[in-house]
C-alpha cells in the first residue's frame, strides 16, 4: 500500500479541492453559502475517500470507491448548475470539469482493479 498523498487520485483530488475553494470565492453573496459550500464539502470527502479506499482492501475499498464515483457525479451536477446560472464562471467551470473528468476515470479504474484483486 503507498502512501495516499503520493497517488495521483489524491493528488488530483487537492487540485480540485483548491479550485472549489477559488469557485466559491467567486460566487456572488445569495450562492455562495449554499451551491459553494457544498461543492467544496463534496470535493473534501472524495478527498477523504480516496485515502480510506487507500487504506482499506476488498470490498470496503471497493464501497469507497464506488461512493467517490458518486460524489464526482454530484459535483459534476452541481457545477452545471452553477455554470447554466452565471454563477460560476466559464473557464473555473471549465477546469473544474477536467479535473473531475481525470479523477472519475482514475476512480473507475481503481475500482476496476479492486474488483480483479484476489480477497485478501
Amino acid at each position: 500500500m503507498s502512501i495516499h498523498t503520493r497517488l495521483p487520485i489524491y493528488q488530483r483530488g487537492c487540485a480540485l479541492l483548491k479550485l472549489a475553494f477559488e469557485i466559491q470565492q467567486h460566487m456572488p453573496r445569495g450562492v455562495k453559502r449554499n451551491l459553494g459550500e457544498k461543492i467544496t464539502q463534496h470535493c473534501t470527502d472524495m478527498v477523504d475517500l480516496m485515502a480510506l479506499a487507500n487504506a482499506a482492501r476488498g470490498d470496503q475499498r471497493a464501497h469507497y470507491i464506488t461512493t467517490l464515483l458518486q460524489r464526482v457525479t454530484t459535483v459534476q451536477t452541481l457545477l452545471r448548475v452553477g455554470a447554466e446560472g452565471k454563477w460560476i464562471t466559464t473557464p473555473l467551470w471549465a477546469r473544474a470539469i477536467e479535473q473531475l473528468e481525470t479523477v472519475g476515470r482514475q476512480g473507475g479504474g481503481w475500482l476496476k482493479s479492486t474488483a480483479k484483486a484476489p480477497a485478501a
